[in-house]
């Protein structure tokens, strides 16, 4: 996309726009204590992007998996919500799209009505959200609303960015380290989220291909 076209902006969610190991990591303990079953809960947050059900399957048989996560996200509102902070930048790379004209999206794994409700919480209002779409899946909501540029923290967002062929914007603030995101084929690797306003900037000035 060029920089002057109309510009959409999507993102991701778990540690691109909050920081969601805590209230993750409570929800594994209340599961773990509900059903009985060992979770390893602070290795499972250093994990954080793919879909629940990867997660899961390492702590109980493929059978249960559907009905543990149906589980876990019932439970996930009253734990979870809360206990999940804003990542540093969060707000002001979304105000930073809106000032330069454009639109926001959310476009993440997590379950939707639970993602919506940590954006409510923080305050955080994207134009639209779409949960519940990992790594090249999340290409479908990417090129459905038109984003030129989409930000994750993960190698799986990388790719989704690519197969919708928008602009991969990758924050070292998640799982996979900036050296990783940029083997994965990332265009441009920030530090955080607080640098991306003035990429931003810098990307709108830009002369047009």
């Amino acid at each position: 996309m060029s920089p002057m076209a109309s510009l959409t902006v999507g993102f991701d969610l778990d540690m691109t726009l909050i920081d969601s190991r805590p209230g993750i990591r409570a929800c594994y303990l209340a599961l773990s204590e509900r059903t009985g079953t060992y979770i390893d809960a602070d290795l499972a947050v250093t994990r954080l992007g793919p879909p629940l059900a990867e997660e899961l399957v390492n702590w109980f048989p493929a059978e249960q998996v559907p009905a543990m996560a149906d589980l876990y996200r019932e439970m996930y509102p009253s734990i979870a919500i809360a206990a999940s902070p804003a990542m540093e930048g969060a707000r002001e790379a979304m105000e930073a799209v809106r000032a330069a004209g454009g639109r926001t999206m959310v476009v993440t794994a997590k379950y939707e009505p639970n993602a919506k409700l940590h954006l409510a919480h923080l305050g955080i209002e994207p134009d639209v959200v779409v949960g519940d779409l990992w790594a090249e899946g999340k290409a479908r909501a990417l090129r459905e609303h038109g984003a030129g540029v989409y930000v994750g923290d993960h190698t799986g967002d990388v790719r989704g960015a690519r197969t919708a062929g928008a602009l991969s914007v990758a924050v070292a603030t998640g799982p996979c380290p900036a050296d990783e995101l940029r083997a994965a084929g990332a265009d441009v690797v920030l530090d955080d989220l607080a640098a991306f306003p003035r990429w931003l900037a810098g990307y709108r000035e830009a002369p047009r291909a």
